[in-house]
């Protein structure tokens, strides 16, 4: 494919953002490496110490990394609009990378994660309360009961991915806080050895994960503009907005697992009043009455870095997914990789040039709404 001055200028300067950013993966450096140690600790305090959580080592210069971002010639992109999503991109991969050099540094982290991802309105905080209210479904019926090992639901996902045309790595770890990950650069999928999955935990994940964020990491490997890959800015919005809708649509989004999203949008709000991580801690499991584990590790989730908010995330992203599509808009231009929901225009203007392909992956999921939960519909209808 033969291209003109303009369109090279572009795809030098995505290329070299790639590499770039391939050495920038919030996620693999926020995590902590010793929860489990600080649990047990914690727990026996009395949930009065806070957890001294450790961090991998950060393996880039970041000097470097800014001053090469800040240096590309991005004058030589013509056309206005794509300049403009780049220039977005190396502001919002700057504050990425600000955030990953300050964590475990209180303060600063958090003013970079406000940078990068916010913080609740009030209006997410009422929407949170308003699901709390509800009631949960009845935990002990069969579909609820843990009972799968990590190899055995292995072979879950195995048939559940015979719906798609592509392949993935699966792992084990018992290092993630998370139960299942996929990991976007090297296209696995990773399950926490720990766990016992349950029938119900199964299927959302293989809508979830696979659905869509394996979707859309196949998808973005497939556009001349490698930017689709790394994300957009704000594409966790958006992506695990799709992830959960995916659980909708098939039928598994059930009233506990949205107040497990609602609980997250409390302990980042907590995180915003300034409470501390114990005391972020009994707000859920004393006055909200979640059960301690289930309380700790959204704690975690929140507080890990020095104060990690994108967690609110998927509660708004849900909701903005959940009317883009019943304003009956296409769902498959949000799957054509690390896309964001406030691109829309530009993604399909880069398929008008040709620098992008539509979809070629589509959640099955999206092919119907299975939802049968009126409560669900009731909730996610009335959010604010």
């Amino acid at each position: 494919m033969k291209h003109d001055v303009a369109t090279k200028a572009l795809l030098d300067i995505d290329e070299q953002i790639d590499s770039l950013v391939k050495q920038i993966e919030l996620l693999s450096y926020v995590n902590p490496t010793n929860i489990e140690e600080e649990k047990t600790r914690f727990f026996s305090s009395k949930y009065l110490t806070d957890p001294v959580f450790k961090y991998p080592e950060i393996n880039f210069d970041r000097f470097k990394l800014h001053r090469a971002l800040f240096t590309l010639p991005l004058e030589q992109i013509e056309d206005t609009t794509v300049k403009n999503l780049y220039e977005d991109i190396i502001y919002a991969y700057s504050g990425l990378i600000q955030c990953i050099q300050t964590i475990g540094d209180g303060k600063k982290f958090y003013y970079n994660c406000l940078r990068c991802f916010g913080t609740p309105t009030e209006n997410d905080v009422e929407n949170a309360k308003f699901i709390l209210h509800f009631e949960e479904e009845n935990q002990e019926e069969g579909v609820f009961k843990p009972k799968y090992t990590a190899p055995e639901t292995e072979v879950f996902f195995k048939d559940y991915s015979k719906k798609y045309d592509f392949s993935y790595n699966i792992k084990y770890s018992d290092k993630i806080s998370a139960i299942a990950m996929v990991l976007n650069n090297v296209k696995t999928l990773v399950l926490n050895s720990n766990h016992k999955y349950s029938e119900n935990e199964i299927a959302v994940l293989t809508n979830h994960e696979i659905g869509v964020h394996m979707v859309t990491t196949m998808n973005g490997l497939l556009h001349p503009l490698k930017i689709f890959s790394h994300g957009f800015p704000n594409n966790e919005e958006t992506q695990e907005g799709l992830a959960v809708f995916s659980e909708y649509m098939s039928n598994n989004l059930t009233i506990k697992r949205l107040k497990e999203l609602a609980y997250r949008v409390i302990a980042v709000d907590s995180l915003a009043k300034g409470y501390t991580f114990s005391r972020t801690f009994r707000l859920l499991h004393n006055q909200y009455d979640l059960e301690r584990e289930e309380a700790f590790y959204i704690t975690v989730r929140a507080h890990r870095g020095g104060g990690f908010t994108k967690d609110y995330l998927y509660l708004t992203g849900l909701k903005k997914i959940y009317d883009y599509y019943h304003a009956g808009k296409d769902l498959s231009l949000l799957l054509t990789g690390k896309v964001s929901l406030e691109y829309a225009n530009e993604i399909t203007t880069l398929i008008d040039k040709g620098l992008a392909l539509p979809s070629k992956h589509i959640t099955d999921a999206y092919a119907e709404n299975k939802n049968a939960n009126k409560k669900v519909d009731f909730i996610l209808k009335s959010l604010k």
